[in-house]
């Protein structure tokens, strides 16, 4: 999967679970502001991204994850060593 379409994939689900219009997914938005996330919504997030890429995500991955693009860049290089 190329890189444009795991970022399309991450605002789809992230649109329809969040219920927010992709336009404000930006990459250097902020990612919990953006989506208004709460500590729940952070396992309902992760719960999503377990769903639809193949790797587990940690708690502790979240502590640099600040942006939009730091969360692509995390889910493009987490399912990247999935791969191989």
């Amino acid at each position: 999967m190329q890189n444009e379409e795991i970022i399309e994939k991450i605002n789809s689900f992230l649109a329809e679970e969040f219920e927010i219009d992709a336009d404000k997914m930006l990459p250097d938005a902020n990612l919990k502001e953006t989506l208004d996330l709460d500590s729940l919504d952070y396992i309902d997030l992760v719960v999503v991204i377990e769903s639809n890429f193949p790797f587990k995500v940690k708690p502790e991955d979240f502590i640099n994850i600040v942006t939009f693009q730091d969360f692509y860049d995390y889910v493009m290089t987490s399912s990247k060593k999935e791969l191989v």
